[in-house]
């Protein structure tokens, strides 16, 4: 047999060789699973009945998960350039607490740079965290429009005349659709968080209302409506903000979350969800913050919202009743709700039984439970 020789060479080359490929075995199975893109379907609402679905398994999609406007009492879009890293640890613990959606905040002062200008590096931040979302195998409902913070919103925006506004709103949706078209994270754009018509009373914004923590969570379309009916007022600018977004996404849902009035006045109806103009949205999003003693009320108002598309609650939290309550509203809207959307609010369940606000240990209680809660909901989708 012919004896081989290797030079002391050609051994240090072959032992470089197999060190590299050995560290990068150890580092691929050390690799966080959210450090991958997760594989997401388009989400879809079915074409025999109204549930959600993935467009190519045909497997029933049920959204669960959190609002996240940013660490308490702050704006995500306010801090995430400094501080990315506080962003990806959100979105990983919202999925390890059992999200499939997370609702993303928007506002307008982020991305309109003037009435006619967008900021490009804000769209790049919102597809980088797209991505991030994909990552971590979350959808995003991006909700849009905000002016949560007064000194966020630009002063010429508030400005602007009816037509105007709503003219900036279409463009802003415009250049979100954009950003968003074809992205397998996007699972909705909601138009705007719980929009109102009416005028503002004697010392209030002229277009913001709905105060809470020195952020404004209401926000009116039309401060002047004179004689007009509300409902052609609300249908036209709904149209007016789908047909922006058509633009350039063709298959995204759309949605506006709203105010239950039936909740407050029990013989009210819907606007946003009268039948001339749900037809323009693809599913309802309405709020629900049940209070003690009135579980069968709250469900009382929200069968209002029954209306022939998938249902979401999109925002509630044991606000004003106990959590036992809040499990009763839950278990008692089940035939009639496609999915699910409270308040995540940058902490941990660990933190929050240390004490971290909002709720400290009552919030710590809540995560654990809708922990629980969301897994029942989504077992075997």
């Amino acid at each position: 047999m012919k004896r081989m020789h290797f030079s002391r060479q050609m051994v240090c080359a072959a032992l470089a060789v197999l060190l590299l490929w050995t560290s990068a075995v150890m580092l691929n199975a050390q690799e966080s699973p959210t450090s991958r893109p997760a594989t997401l379907e388009r989400v879809r609402i079915a074409p025999d009945r109204p549930r959600f679905e993935l467009a190519e398994s045909g497997k029933t999609f049920v959204p669960w998960g959190f609002n996240f406007v940013g660490r308490f009492g702050r704006i995500v879009e306010e801090y995430w350039q400094d501080d990315w890293p506080s962003l990806e640890e959100d979105f990983r613990r919202m999925r390890a607490l059992g999200a499939n959606v997370v609702r993303l905040h928007l506002q307008v002062g982020t991305y309109m740079k003037s009435a006619g200008e967008v900021d490009p590096d804000a769209l790049k931040l919102l597809a980088r965290t797209l991505d991030l979302a994909q990552q971590c195998g979350l959808y995003l409902d991006l909700t849009g429009l905000g002016c949560y913070h007064l000194d966020a919103v630009p002063a010429w925006y508030d400005e602007l005349p009816e037509a105007e506004r709503w003219a900036v709103q279409a463009r802003f949706w415009e250049a979100i659709a954009k950003t968003g078209a074809g992205h397998p994270a996007v699972f909705c754009y909601d138009l705007m968080n719980e929009p109102i018509i009416g005028q503002a009373k004697a010392g209030e914004h002229p277009w913001l209302t709905g105060e809470l923590g020195g952020q404004y969570f209401v926000q009116r379309i039309a401060n002047q409506p004179g004689e007009r009916d509300r409902r052609e007022i609300a249908e036209a600018w709904v149209a007016k903000m789908v047909q922006a977004i058509r633009k350039h996404d063709q298959d995204a849902l759309v949605t506006v979350g709203v105010i239950p009035w039936a909740h407050v006045w029990p013989n009210a109806q819907p606007i946003f969800y009268a039948p001339e103009v749900a037809r323009h949205l693809d599913f309802v999003s309405v709020h629900f913050y049940p209070k003690k003693g009135e579980v069968e009320k709250t469900l009382a108002a929200l069968a209002v919202y029954d209306i022939g598309k998938p249902l979401v609650v999109e925002e509630t939290f044991p606000l004003n009743c106990s959590l036992e309550e809040l499990d009763a509203f839950v278990d008692g809207a089940g035939p009639r709700v496609d999915g699910w959307i409270s308040h995540y609010f940058g902490h941990s369940i660990e933190e929050h039984a240390k004490g971290a606000q909002p709720g400290g240990k009552l919030t710590a209680g809540f995560l654990e439970y809708w922990k629980d809660k969301g897994a029942e909901a989504v077992a075997g989708q």
